[in-house]
């Protein structure tokens, strides 16, 4: 699979996310990046919208772990590729996203997300085009 590197404004993705209550990722994520994560991390991902429904009873709490665990999971794939950090991490976007919440923490958990997620898709881009 070829990435497209779709995902270059991270920090400005967070940011409409946080302020539209994670309603930016519903639509976004079906959009390719779901695809993306479910190739990348080598399985299939559970569903955002999933995550984000079972979220809301539980203030959201739910869907940030589940997002945090991908992250952990990105990070993983990133230091087995070899690609150099700054990775994303479980607490680096669990810890943004709660201790940061009102400086901008979720827009820079999701853009440190997105710098990984983009290094790896480069890595694998590279990789597939040496085959």
């Amino acid at each position: 699979m070829k990435f497209k590197h779709t995902h270059r404004r991270g920090f400005l993705i967070g940011f409409v996310d946080f302020f539209t209550a994670g309603i930016f990722l519903l639509i976004y994520m079906p959009l390719g990046l779901q695809q993306e994560l479910d190739e990348i991390l080598g399985r299939r991902t559970q569903r955002y919208y999933v995550a984000y429904l079972l979220g809301i009873p539980t203030l959201f709490i739910y869907t940030l772990v589940w997002m945090a665990k991908i992250s952990e999971e990105l990070k993983a794939k990133a230091i087995a590729l070899g690609v150099e950090g700054p990775y994303t991490s479980f607490w680096h976007m669990f810890g943004w996203n709660v201790f940061g919440i009102l400086c901008f923490g979720p827009a820079i958990a999701t853009y440190r997300f997105f710098g990984t997620l983009n290094r790896v898709e480069t890595e694998l881009n590279r990789r597939n085009s040496d085959v």
